[in-house]
């Protein structure tokens, strides 16, 4: 299984958004998709048309209690599962406080899990199988985000093409190497993508060319993100993508035609070329 943490420690940037309408986009390619909320706001969970609360259990009780991801697991849509989040996750790091490995509990929710494993809970068609595991962060670097990128094998960051928006960039992906280097070694930012784009305006441009020279300039010098892309996909800014949330759906069953579906299925679309480039490079190296 594939597990992408969406990460950005300023809030605003499109974070949440993202995580939904790609998780959705990715199962309507035909993946099998679960949506890990772990923001305490439960944006994520919302959206994707699950009620916080409803379920009796949460991603806090998940980490806190020790209950597993098959009981926290809701169907949301066709091969799309969500994990909902809950207010009480606001209090997980007072609750977690003395617990040894504590930025190690979502990753072993999931080795725990047989869905997220090869194989499935069991063998035939209806074999409850997840490909991809989709990571909604709180807009923070704190425990619940340490436990995404302990569990995740890639990061993906929405970034605001906003200069304010470059300032947190370095710290982010300092976290990312101290986590790979102390945690979880398999950990890759796997690249940016550019929300609430407005082609028109200058500033939108220079600060995409500015964040594409960055990591071209970096290329090969830092293995945790040495190797991360720029998306060509750009999500431009779209009306739809911010009243879809409100009904409790995805762009893609509320505004269909919208730029915001347009955009959501090509990042889709980039994201699994970028799985099969990254396979293919493994193989060419082994």
């Amino acid at each position: 299984m594939r597990s992408i943490a969406v990460a950005n420690q300023k809030g605003g940037v499109g974070k949440t958004t993202t995580s939904v309408n790609l998780a959705v986009a990715l199962a309507r390619a035909g993946q099998r998709v679960c949506l890990v909320d772990l923001d305490p706001q439960a944006h994520a969970t919302l959206h994707a048309g699950v009620q916080p609360g409803a379920h009796p259990v949460s991603s806090y009780d998940m980490l806190v209690e020790g209950r597993s991801l098959e009981e926290a697991r809701v169907q949301a849509g066709e091969r799309l599962h969500v994990i909902p989040s809950h207010i009480d996750l606001s209090a997980v790091e007072m609750a977690l406080a003395n617990r040894p490995g504590r930025e190690g509990l979502l990753r072993q929710r999931i080795e725990g899990d047989a869905a997220c494993r090869s194989g499935g809970v069991a063998a035939g068609a209806d074999a409850l199988v997840h490909d991809t595991m989709v990571i909604d962060c709180p807009p923070s670097l704190g425990l619940l985000s340490l436990n995404a990128m302990a569990a995740a094998d890639e990061v993906l960051l929405p970034l605001q093409p906003h200069f304010l928006a470059l300032h947190g960039l370095s710290k982010l992906l300092e976290t990312m190497e101290l986590v790979a280097d102390r945690v979880n070694p398999r950990l890759r930012l796997l690249g940016v993508v550019l929300c609430m784009f407005e082609s028109a305006t200058r500033l939108a441009n220079e600060v995409a060319r500015d964040v594409e020279g960055f990591f071209a300039s970096s290329h090969g010098n830092h293995p945790v993100w040495s190797e991360a892309r720029v998306f060509q996909t750009r999500i431009r800014r779209n009306i739809r993508l911010a009243e879809a949330p409100s009904f409790g759906q995805s762009i893609f069953d509320y505004a269909p035609d919208s730029h915001g579906a347009e955009d959501y299925a090509a990042l889709a679309e980039e994201v699994i070329q970028a799985a099969a480039v990254d396979r293919e490079t493994v193989r060419r190296a082994a």
